[in-house]
């Protein structure tokens, strides 16, 4: 059997599992048994279990429940409150006034949840009641909350970039570095859209609601820096090397529980359901690591990504060219699969390419990372499209409509770390290592 006969069985198979509904983590495995058991004389059962064991036992594995624990107990606390009363004093004079709270807010969530819905979801609890009340656009406050909400996926600590970093073997320190100035560079990028559209559309930003003396804004900036503080301490540690992520993670999951109980909002009943909403998450990434990297090895013994790389090596594209390609077939697979998904299924196959390519695994990281927060918001079915829809009571399309601006300048980001690779790798060099 041809290697492009195998492909396509292979193919068919996973697209038939995936579409019946069955968890992601048996569709990986059963590919791979169906590679195995088809295509190669390797003993099965062995291969299963001392992939899935080694899949499970990995130290930098460990950072990732701690980092969805942390989240979990901020997002139960009154941290979204205290951004929105923290940030919006500041915000009055900026075109766009509090249009701009909900990119700061989640740029800020972001950073200690590391989940696009999670921000989604509790930046936009808060700050929809308060635009609406103020009759702000609706383009405008659903369209910065689902752009926002990417940063969830990128500015670190990025539960998706842990992923990564244990399915490719990339260092996840030099990778949260990496995520900093792309990061940075998405906020500016958003900020300078909505400005740019309030200049032109004067009349639909509502009156502020007066200047604010500086004494009462730093007054109510008080209320931002404890998590300013958490995310300088978890952040901080891991680019002085004080820290390694898991190391952080812990620290960050101690501090999130004392800020939560300095806040009044810890209770036995919130911290037995952060806990079990982190053990949930927690164990179906942590599944589908295991079958993905069960996957992989069949992979290997099937040698297909071998046969792709090679493929593509032959074909002698520019690096524009498998990029431009890549990025198309990573936003269709993000219609259709959450993020983890999307880079725990095609790792496997896309790697080899990517090293034949020459490309630099740590920067194509973050070129994947930003690519499924595009997916996330990809008119009709993003992930985040559904979870704006069901905060804000719209009809999809409009929520969808709204996101475009934003999935365009998530493009033309893209763009801008394609051409200025520094844009990612700059950090992660000086820190070394």
């Amino acid at each position: 059997m041809s290697e492009l006969t195998l492909t396509l069985v292979l193919l068919i198979v996973l697209l038939a599992l995936l579409s019946s509904g069955i968890w992601v983590a048996f569709a990986l495995t059963a590919v791979g048994m169906v590679g195995m058991l088809l295509f190669s004389d390797a003993p099965l059962g062995e291969v299963l279990a001392t992939t899935v064991w080694g899949a499970s036992n990995s130290w930098a594995l460990a950072a990732l429940p701690l980092f969805i624990w942390m989240g979990e107990i901020l997002f139960r606390s009154r941290l979204s409150e205290d951004m929105f009363t923290g940030l919006s004093p500041w915000m009055e004079r900026l075109p766009g006034r509090l249009l701009h709270v909900n990119i700061f807010g989640c740029g800020i969530f972001a950073a200690v949840s590391g989940s696009s819905a999670a921000t989604a979801a509790t930046i936009g609890k808060l700050s929809i009641p308060e635009l609406d009340k103020r009759h702000y656009p609706d383009s405008m406050m659903i369209g910065t909350l689902a752009g926002s909400a990417t940063l969830g996926l990128l500015i670190p600590p990025s539960i998706i970039l842990i992923v990564y970093g244990v399915a490719t073997e990339q260092s996840i320190a030099r990778l949260f570095v990496a995520g900093v100035l792309p990061g940075m560079l998405l906020v500016l990028l958003f900020v300078g859209y909505v400005v740019f559209w309030s200049l032109l559309n004067r009349e639909s930003i509502p009156a502020g609601d007066g200047a604010v003396p500086l004494i009462e804004k730093l007054r109510r900036s008080r209320r931002l820096i404890p998590v300013i503080l958490l995310i300088g301490g978890v952040i901080g540690s891991i680019y002085a090397g004080i820290a390694s992520p898991t190391d952080a993670a812990a620290v960050g999951v101690l501090l999130s529980l004392i800020l939560s109980r300095a806040s009044g909002t810890l209770t036995l009943e919130s911290f037995f359901d952060g806990l079990m909403g982190a053990t949930r998450t927690s164990c179906m990434i942590a599944f589908i690591l295991a079958g993905a990297a069960f996957l992989t090895v069949s992979m290997g013994f099937t040698g297909i990504p071998r046969m792709l790389a090679l493929w593509i090596g032959s074909l002698e594209l520019s690096h524009y060219s498998l990029l431009t390609a890549l990025t198309v077939f990573f936003i269709v697979l993000g219609c259709f699969l959450d993020g983890i998904s999307v880079v725990v299924l095609t790792t496997s196959v896309i790697m080899p390419m990517v090293e034949q390519a020459g490309i630099d695994p740590l920067w194509f990281g973050i070129y994947l990372v930003i690519v499924v927060e595009m997916s996330q918001i990809t008119p009709p079915v993003g992930f985040n499209l559904f979870v704006l829809q069901s905060l804000t009571g719209r009809n999809i399309l409009q929520v969808a409509r709204a996101a475009i601006p934003f999935f365009l300048l998530l493009l033309l980001a893209l763009g801008i770390i394609i051409a200025i690779p520094a844009t990612v790798t700059l950090l992660p060099d000086m820190m070394g290592g």
